[in-house]
């Protein structure tokens, strides 16, 4: 099997960017048309409130169907908790429908605390709040009318695939984990602990649901492709270094997160393995062991110029070999 080409859309700018938000937004489009013409899979975005991060995720994963025919295009993960459900269920079926059924989600809790501030939203029922908008999307994308806090509710269009092609669970907890198994969905973790996995494959087998599929972590989350990596670091180094360390700082105590890593340094970085600058052959090495490679061409704010550098190599001296 090919291995998968992915790119990484976070719309983040360091401080010392010299890139506008307007340029950041209408080269993610470029890219992303782009990369659809030239075998990329995938394009994924996250979402965050009140941070230099994408804040509006299903309005740039449409603009991104719009520009692309082939690819999937996924959010991960999607704060299920932060929107009304049934306007979530209308927008998605949406989505799934004018793409081809090319759209698809993680449905995540939230985390940050300053989200469910701005929100109005009591953080310590995030739980319950999850639970009663997963089921509630559920229903809404059967197409009949269903009760809902004492209104009757009916949402069209209906999408064309089943919810267990558009919607999986994200989390780290067991709570998380059993979630997915009950509402018989998909499991996606950023969590390298094994554990995680157990906890989700026995709440399946308790529940005897067996067409749940678990997603980890596997290979690093970034990766550029250069013909001189010194030379790279050097530039990309410091935007690496905002882009981790602004992450972790948002972070709380009870997330479980690989990409929540303690670095004080690029060359931390570099040590980690999560951070990969190479050569085409390093990539194509890369490809092969994990199966995937996520192209991150636009990180932290750094100069277009250099993700369409690491792009065109990528589909020169990589994508051919694989």
């Amino acid at each position: 099997m090919a291995a998968a080409s992915v790119l990484r859309f976070d719309l983040r700018r360091a401080p010392f960017s010299t890139v506008s938000e307007a340029e950041q937004y209408s080269q993610c489009l470029e890219m992303s048309g782009w990369a659809d013409d030239h075998g990329f899979v995938a394009m994924t975005v996250p979402e965050h409130h009140g941070v230099d991060f994408v804040s509006a995720p299903l309005t740039l994963a449409g603009m991104i169907l719009g520009r692309t025919r082939n690819a999937f295009v996924t959010v991960n993960a999607l704060l299920l908790t932060l929107h009304d459900p049934v306007r979530l269920a209308e927008q998605i079926a949406t989505l799934d429908l004018a793409s081809g059924g090319r759209f698809s989600f993680v449905g995540g809790l939230g985390f940050r605390v300053e989200e469910f501030e701005m929100a109005g939203l009591d953080r310590s029922q995030r739980g319950a709040l999850m639970d009663e908008h997963v089921e509630v999307m559920l229903q809404a994308w059967a197409g009949k009318p269903f009760e809902w806090r004492g209104r009757t509710v009916v949402v069209t269009p209906t999408p064309v695939r089943p919810p267990q092609q558009l919607m999986m669970i994200g989390g780290a907890a067991r709570a998380s984990a059993e979630r997915a198994a009950r509402f018989g969905l998909s499991f996606f973790t950023m969590s390298v602990d094994p554990a995680v996995g157990e906890m989700y494959r026995s709440a399946c087998e308790r529940r005897r649901f067996t067409d749940g599929v678990f997603h980890a972590p596997g290979g690093p989350l970034f990766v550029h492709v250069t013909e001189d990596p010194d030379r790279l670091w050097d530039a990309i180094g410091p935007y690496a270094l905002y882009d981790m360390q602004s992450y972790l700082s948002w972070q709380t105590p009870d997330q479980d997160s690989v990409a929540a890593l303690t670095v004080h340094s690029v060359d931390d970085l570099k040590a980690s393995g999560l951070w990969q600058v190479v050569t085409p052959d390093e990539c194509v090495e890369l490809a092969r062991r994990h199966g995937s490679v996520v192209l991150h061409p636009l990180m932290g704010g750094i100069s277009p110029d250099l993700g369409w550098e690491s792009l065109q190599l990528y589909v020169d001296k990589v994508l051919p070999r694989l």
